[in-house]
């Protein structure tokens, strides 16, 4: 009995990680919005400017910022554990905006895997067996 749970822990440490799922999904902001739970989260008091999407003339910047938030998926679906990593992604951002004195993210996209992936109403999720998740690089302005 020993020898065979020593085996099947060998066994699961040698497979490599490329037999791992590696997935990018893609959720629409906009049912990150729906949900109550955690439209909470997202501070009203910092603005958030996904993609192209216009917004006034800033008055400063102050550089821009990554966050790259991770969740696990462990007895979560897919668009849930997204909604979660997206989420805290985005706070990390406005509280980064108002750390640096900002009130504004601009310019918002995704950045997962170093790629751009630019959108007004969707984001990128990377998914794996156990752990996803989302890469937000985004300006810190100050809006009038």
């Amino acid at each position: 009995m020993k020898r065979l749970l020593i085996g099947l822990v060998l066994a699961a440490v040698s497979i490599p990680a490329s037999a791992g799922r590696d997935e990018r999904l893609f959720f629409p902001i906009e049912d990150v919005y729906a949900n109550d739970d955690l439209k909470l989260k997202i501070s009203p008091e910092v603005k958030l400017f996904f993609g192209k999407q216009t917004y006034p003339d800033p008055e400063q910047s102050y550089g821009v910022f990554t966050a790259n938030r991770k969740t696990n998926f462990l007895n979560k679906s897919d668009k849930e554990a997204c909604e979660i990593a997206f989420v805290s992604a985005v706070v990390a951002l406005q509280e980064r905006a108002q750390k640096e004195g900002g009130n504004a993210v601009v310019g918002i996209r995704n950045v997962y895997r170093k790629d751009n992936f630019v959108s007004e109403t969707e984001y990128e999720c990377g998914a794996g067996n156990v752990i996803g998740g989302v890469a937000l690089q985004g300006e810190v302005v100050k809006l009038p």
